[in-house]
């Protein structure tokens, strides 16, 4: 990877870190007063449609938007966005603290690390299986004894949440997307936008919906969540997932729990317990052992007359 390139993740990334650990204390703003599956629909709609009528002019018109595209895109926009963003705004509307939830949401690089395993046949170093043990130990910690104060079904959403997202991340590495990053990113927020409006529709959230009720704050928090959590952080992150690694592009899961808590801290003033304090450290330490592991330097396969090999964007585009 050369300079620019390396730039240009750092850039994507530091955008991952700081705008998605804001977006958790926007969510709760934002279903104060809308209701939370409607809430997420309109934001990827509304940043899906800017996004796809301003990209796909732009790069190679020849790139293909068709059925196929359009399945995979659905595939992984119900993944992401209707089971992963979904089910973060469903756990906090069971008022779940925004801080908990992004700390569960902090299990993301472990569950991909499974996925790798069953899906790749990729063995994991030891340091990874003690990670993957002591996260899912972090997380225990972290709900404690039933019947605690954190609701215990907001947290098991927000956890298949976090396994969906995992997911339709590895899924869209290998995806039929097109091979523009911005595009494929729109047709997936489109699909995942449709789809969170239907279930909304049929949870009855329509009957939810009071306009003149609806607070100056709330209205700027989704403006927020579609310019910045969507237009800007989404498109960053379908872009990392063709150009980094995986296990890179997954660390923002554990960046993000920190800026969470601190902002609902400081703005909700959610309590930051012990309980929590220790389930952060367990956690974070957990994905460090998981990222660590994952980066380390792999065997090469003996030179063919194939070609070079194959990098992340080559292996995107693989049928």
């Amino acid at each position: 990877m050369d300079g620019s390139a390396a730039g240009a993740v750092l850039v994507a990334l530091c955008i991952l870190y700081v705008v998605w650990g804001s977006t958790y204390l926007a969510i709760q703003v934002a279903i104060r007063t809308i209701p939370p599956l409607l809430m997420a629909s309109i934001r990827f709609l509304v940043a899906g449609a800017i996004l796809f009528a301003w990209s796909v002019r732009r790069g190679d018109r020849a790139d293909q938007v068709g059925p196929a595209q359009w399945r995979a895109a659905a595939i992984v926009g119900g993944a992401l966005l209707l089971g992963g963003n979904g089910g973060v705004v469903w756990a906090e509307h069971r008022h779940v603290p925004t801080g908990v939830v992004a700390l569960i949401v902090a299990s993301i690089p472990l569950w991909m690390a499974l996925i790798d395993r069953v899906a790749t046949g990729q063995r994991l170093a030891r340091p990874a299986v003690l990670g993957l043990l002591l996260g899912f130990a972090g997380l225990a910690v972290l709900v404690g004894r039933p019947g605690g104060s954190i609701d215990a079904t907001g947290v098991g959403v927000a956890l298949l949440a976090a396994l969906l997202w995992s997911g339709g991340s590895v899924f869209a590495r290998h995806a039929p997307l097109p091979s523009r990053p911005l595009v494929g990113a729109a047709m997936e927020m489109l699909a995942g936008g449709a789809l969170l409006g239907v279930v909304a529709v049929a949870a009855g959230e329509l009957g939810d919906v009071h306009v003149h009720s609806m607070s100056g704050k709330s209205l700027a928090a989704l403006a927020y969540l579609v310019v910045f959590g969507s237009l800007v952080a989404f498109s960053a992150y379908a872009w990392l997932l063709g150009h980094a690694r995986l296990s890179l592009v997954s660390t923002y899961a554990y960046v993000n729990p920190v800026v969470a808590v601190l902002l609902g801290w400081a703005i909700l003033s959610e309590a930051i317990t012990g309980r929590v304090l220790l389930a952060s450290a367990v956690i974070v330490a957990a994905v460090a052992l998981i990222v660590t592991a994952r980066t380390m330097p792999e065997r090469l396969p003996p030179p063919t007359d194939a070609g070079p090999l194959e990098g992340p964007e080559a292996q995107r585009r693989r049928p």
